[in-house]
Parts: structure tokens; C-alpha cells; sequence
């Protein structure tokens, strides 16, 4: 993989990170206010999404090691 490649894939990976962070901040948030359950749920679905695909960006950028 190139360099240049990678290193957007970690750009991408901490823009990722950081939506997730402000995710589970509003979700906290909603959920102190007593926000209804199916727009916490929805959140937390978002939430899901975004956490997968850190996970398939980080795969990517390590290598698959077979012992």
C-alpha cells in the first residue's frame, strides 16, 4: 500500500473516530434529557455504522499476518 494511501485511510480513520466520539456525546446527552427511546435508538444505530466502518479502514491498514 502506498504511503500517500495510507495516509488517508488514517485521516479518514480519525475524522471517523471523532463523528463517533460526538455520537455517543449526543446520545449521553439525550438520554440525560429524557429524549424519546426511538430517536436514542436511531442514534445509536448511526452510531453502529460509523464504528464498522472504522473497523473495515482499520483492517485495512493492518496487515493480515497469517501465522
Amino acid at each position: 500500500m502506498a504511503d500517500q494511501e495510507q495516509a488517508d485511510i488514517r485521516l479518514a480513520l480519525a475524522r471517523l473516530r471523532q463523528e463517533h466520539e460526538d455520537y455517543d456525546a449526543a446520545i449521553n446527552a439525550m438520554i440525560q434529557t429524557g429524549c424519546e427511546q426511538l430517536r436514542i435508538q436511531r442514534m445509536k444505530k448511526k452510531k453502529l455504522g460509523i464504528k464498522d466502518k472504522i473497523t473495515s479502514l482499520e483492517d485495512q491498514i493492518i496487515p493480515d499476518i497469517i501465522a
